[in-house]
């Protein structure tokens, strides 16, 4: 057998080309965080740049709640600075034993995971757990100023994109202070030139930080220039009763179907914390403002909007609970109530401490410690039996309360379910309509798709439960120059009238509707541009209601694919296909570039990837403005009526604004 020699007498470089070591890009200290922000706090929108103060404010807070700090003092300057100074111990400035040339200072500012929370020798449960937080403030910061009051001295150090610019200096005595002081300033090149803290959004989660611990105080204060609503200049919030005053303050005066509000609170100090749990439960008679209930839960004072198991454990105790009244009191229908019928119109507030939790992502919006979960379920279940048992005459009306809405919830579901069925039943279908299993019409879709070829792929890439296919053969009639008798005749607009089964023109039913939304989907050219032009037209002409209530919606398949090295991306424009070969692509590589001639030349699990899955497609809705629908009516008329002469008079008017190459 003959071996192929390259330069190096191996044959690897026929293989690989020009790929060597010199390609093998290393990321140093903070450089990863400034090229991709979003791997540490999900982006670089108005979220993030508030994330920013939510690192800076944990490490604040996990010193109160150690027992080490009992002020917080927020204060958002003037000049757009933000800084957050404790009364903790100061974070040691000493020289690293690892890195004798730097301060543990210095150190903690400029390397990823590095911190005192790992071990748990200095935490026991705390926010900020990954190493990552102020390092990543630091990374993302223009200019930021630490200084640290330690052993009766202050000392001073600066940072811009995360490298010092300035040694660590003594500054001088400082006998009556300590803790920490951070004040950094957001890079404009990392979140945008105008992105600016909000004063509103920064007062509300430094006092939601008080609620969660009653040890500590929070001290803020704004420039009063910044402020453009209520939001006070000065505040100071300190709640002893924490999370009972918090949900107090949410309720306000709307009505409630218990009198009281069952709350309780744990403290294991002999475990350092460990465990410790506070909760605060309201049912509502007409929600609290959003739309119906809501929770808001917490872990190590860090707010966690995706739930995770701590919110299972709560809903696990209060369902379980309220089921057993049920049955002793003898209401047997409590037997059928579900965690939503329970907590669906309730005010919940949940805060758990941990000992190293795991959370889903590094912005920590789930927790996923399963040891959570029991803690919660095995504090709140006997809590919340005694609290029903010593409250007949409340647990009576929050039973009724949820059983009703059980009852309800069932009754609603029985009803979509006749709905569709008999739907179904009236209906004669169209034979090359791959409809869906599910009998409730709730998170259903039907794709109208041009071509059968393009129809196969589509039913093997959907989901059979919720997403049907109906394939529609070539162009459809323009139902803005045809008869009404024509109209009806014509076979492909019988087949969606038929598919949607709401009926058209005076008759149309928008609640007979067999699908929550109608999404059209043609090729990505001008024939698919027009295929959908016209689909529009007719839902404007024949069932406008369906677009008022923004239920059409069209399809984004892409245009081309760009593969190199066993990566593919997508591209929908030809601009974005030049955007990307610059930013997905190294200098020089060889890529792949494929035009998709049509939806038919997809594989499906392309199709499903890019255009149909709900999680990664991109979709767009089909809407009217309220001021513009005689403009609009005009414009059909206009563009898809029988006199040509109107829609060549529309093209000489606007011919000016075409662009020089059309994709034809």
């Amino acid at each position: 057998m003959s071996k192929r020699s390259g330069k190096n007498g191996s044959g690897d470089d026929d293989l690989f080309g020009d790929y060597s070591a010199k390609d093998i890009e290393v990321l140093e200290g903070l450089e990863p965080v400034r090229k991709r922000p979003g791997m540490y706090i999900g982006g670089t929108d108005e979220k993030a740049l508030h994330h920013l103060f939510a690192e800076v404010l944990d490490n604040a807070m996990d010193e109160a709640v150690a027992g080490h700090a009992t002020r917080i003092e927020v204060e958002l300057h003037d000049d757009g600075y933000l800084s957050v100074n404790d009364n903790g111990r100061g974070v040691p400035v000493d020289p690293h034993p690892k890195f004798k040339k730097k301060s543990a200072l210095e150190v903690i500012m400029t390397t990823l995971h590095s911190g005192g929370k790992f071990e748990g020798k200095a935490y026991v449960t705390s926010g900020g757990l990954h190493g990552v937080g102020v390092s990543v403030v630091n990374a993302l910061s223009d200019d930021l100023i630490v200084e640290v009051c330690r052993g009766r001295t202050m000392y001073r150090q600066s940072y811009a994109e995360g490298h010092p610019r300035t040694k660590l200096e003594k500054v001088g005595p400082a006998p009556n202070k300590r803790g920490t002081m951070v004040m950094f300033h957001p890079d404009p090149k990392i979140f945008g030139a105008n992105a600016k803290f909000k004063p509103a959004r920064l007062f509300k989660m430094a006092r939601s930080k008080a609620y969660l611990f009653g040890g500590v105080e929070i001290r803020w204060k704004c420039a009063p220039a910044l402020i453009k609503d209520d939001t006070p200049s000065e505040a100071v919030f300190h709640f002893e009763r924490g999370l009972t005053d918090y949900l107090k303050s949410l309720a306000g005066s709307k009505p409630t179907v218990t009198d009281d509000i069952f709350s309780g609170k744990i403290e294991k100090k002999d475990e350092g914390g460990h465990g410790n749990l506070e909760w605060a439960v309201l049912w509502g008679a007409a929600g609290f403002g959003e739309a119906d209930g809501f929770i808001h839960s917490y872990c190590n004072t860090v707010p966690t909007p995706e739930g995770g198991t701590h919110e299972a454990g709560l809903r696990a105790a209060l369902t379980k609970g309220l089921k057993a009244y049920g049955e002793l009191s003898g209401v047997k229908k409590a037997a059928n109530v579900t965690a939503e019928d329970v907590l669906g119109t309730a005010g919940v507030l949940l805060s758990v401490f941990v000992r190293n939790p795991e959370f889903q992502g590094q912005t920590k919006d789930k927790l996923a410690t399963a040891e959570a979960q029991r803690i919660v379920e095995n504090a709140v279940r006997p809590a919340f039996d005694h609290w029903l048992a010593s409250n007949p005459k409340q647990a009576a009306a929050l039973v009724e309360w949820v059983v009703d809405r059980s009852e309800e919830r069932q009754r609603r579901r029985k009803e979509k379910e006749v709905s569709r069925q008999q739907a179904t039943r009236k209906l004669r279908l169209p034979g090359k309509l791959a409809d869906c299993s599910q009998k409730d019409r709730s998170g259903t879709e039907i794709f109208l798709v041009e071509g059968d070829s393009a129809g196969g792929s589509a039913k093997q890439a959907r989901n059979r439960a919720t997403q049907a296919i109906l394939p529609l053969r070539g162009k459809i009639l323009n139902v803005a120059s045809a008869t009404r008798d024509k109209i009806m005749a014509n076979q492909e607009i019988a087949d969606i009238v038929q598919a949607l089964g709401a009926g058209t023109g005076p008759k149309f039913d928008i609640d007979a509707l067999r699908y929550e939304k109608i999404i059209i989907m043609t090729d990505a050219d001008v024939d698919g541009a027009h295929i959908a032009a016209l689909l529009i037209t007719f839902f404007h002409e024949e069932m406008p209601e369906l677009i008022r209530a923004g239920r059409l919606y069209m399809a984004q398949p892409p245009l081309f694919r760009l593969s190199a090295g066993g990566k593919s991306v997508y591209a929908m424009t030809e601009d974005e296909r030049e955007k990307l070969l610059k930013t997905e692509f190294k200098p020089n590589q060889k890529v792949e570039v494929g035009r998709f001639k049509g939806l038919g030349e997809m594989m499906p699990a392309q199709l499903k990837e890019t255009t149909m899955n709900p999680e990664s497609r991109v979709l767009a809705r089909v809407v009217i403005a309220e001021d513009k629908e005689k403009d609009c009516d005009s414009l059909v008329d206009r563009l898809m009526g029988k006199k040509a002469e109107a829609r060549f008079q529309f093209i000489q008017e606007n011919a000016a604004f075409v662009q020089d190459e059309l994709d034809i």
